[in-house]
């Protein structure tokens, strides 16, 4: 890692946790304890959800954030700003709840593309609604999207997200395709006894479509606390499933901080010629945070160093009362100095995060 000598922030936002910086490198990006730096940066734009998945939210919703808690559409785009151009973020992964809710969205996506230092950009969805906002989105500038589909059964999609909308995820999917949004990955999550016997056919569907798979181990972030580590399907589970059909090699390319280990599936390519892939993200029993490179912000502007932390930092109450640039950089630096080395799942004494996963944005 390149230090650079360009100051050392030592007060942090209002309510944020005490971190000690005075061992902190002379760098103005987002570095860690453990020389990791975050160039990523996932925000979410709401709480809110149009689906009711069965392992993220109960049935009848969640209590939902009052708007006038969340940040408005300019304050997401000065933070965003500023990630950009204070603290060396390259990358913006806009998420929820539902992003498409968010009426301001590409309002947003375009403020971001026109920054003079324009970051890549890309869209967590379930897609619908992007039928009909796919190509007002690739016009705003996004380059791409992710799509959460977990089955292609229409039964077992109503009984997953309580909600019988599989067609509209299709026409979503297909709509982005058209528009350039790509290339496109598609996010599963297997659960035992309920769609963990179709992961060979997603990712024949996938590459025939010309999408990229990537499966997801389950993680403890569902509203109701009731996730098992011993009910959850395994990395390992999802390749002897795949392998029975497909033959797979490990991708020799750079994995860098990327969370998908991924696999090249010969036989088969992409729709622009290059090699096919899968990806697994094992976040519980193959943990990747060495390498983790993200940094977190949610809807209501508070700072997340990992998917799994307790505790936060107000950038919010910054931006409300008053604070420069300098002022809200130098806080989020102070939070990312605090990252712990990894998420902690295997400690006896892990708890999982109040925020369940459509509250903190994946």
């Amino acid at each position: 890692m390149t230090i650079l000598d360009l100051g050392v922030p030592t007060v942090p936002a209002p309510g944020a946790d005490r971190v000690d910086t005075s061992d902190r490198p002379r760098d103005g990006r987002l570095v860690d304890r453990f020389g990791r730096v975050a160039t990523d940066l996932r925000i979410s734009l709401t709480d809110r959800c149009n689906l009711r998945c069965t392992y993220c939210m109960p049935a009848e919703g969640l209590e939902w954030m009052p708007t006038e808690e969340a940040l408005t559409d300019d304050e997401v785009v000065r933070l965003v700003r500023i990630g950009v151009e204070e603290l060396g973020v390259r990358e913006i992964r806009f998420t929820g709840g539902e992003p498409l809710l968010r009426k301001g969205l590409e309002d947003i996506v375009a403020a971001t593309a026109a920054l003079p230092q324009r970051p890549e950009t890309s869209v967590t969805t379930n897609a619908l609604g992007l039928a009909r906002r796919a190509r007002g989105l690739a016009a705003a500038g996004l380059d791409r999207v992710n799509v959460s589909l977990d089955t292609l059964r229409p039964e077992r999609f109503a009984e997953i997200t309580r909600r019988d909308r599989l067609d509209d995820v299709l026409h979503g999917l297909a709509a982005a395709r058209d528009a350039g949004l790509g290339p496109i990955k598609i996010n599963t999550v297997l659960m035992p006894g309920l769609n963990d016997d179709e992961a060979p056919d997603l990712l024949a569907w996938a590459l025939a479509e010309g999408f990229e798979l990537r499966i997801i181990e389950q993680m403890p972030l569902d509203a109701g606390h009731s996730w098992q580590r011993d009910r959850m399907i395994t990395a390992d589970q999802v390749l002897a499933a795949l392998s029975e059909r497909f033959k797979l090699t490990p991708d020799p390319a750079e994995r860098g901080g990327a969370p998908a280990e991924r696999f090249l599936v010969p036989g088969y390519e992409r729709p622009d010629g290059g090699p096919a892939r899968v990806g697994i993200i094992a976040s519980v029993t193959r943990p990747f945070c060495g390498t983790c490179d993200r940094t977190r912000l949610t809807a209501d502007g508070q700072v997340r160093t990992c998917l799994f932390a307790r505790t936060e930092n107000d950038l919010r109450g910054l931006l409300r009362g008053g604070g420069s640039d300098a002022e809200i950089a130098d806080a989020w630096r102070v939070a990312m100095w605090g990252k712990k080395a990894g998420h902690g799942i295997d400690d006896p004494g892990f708890l999982q995060p109040d925020r369940p996963m459509s509250a903190i944005g994946g």
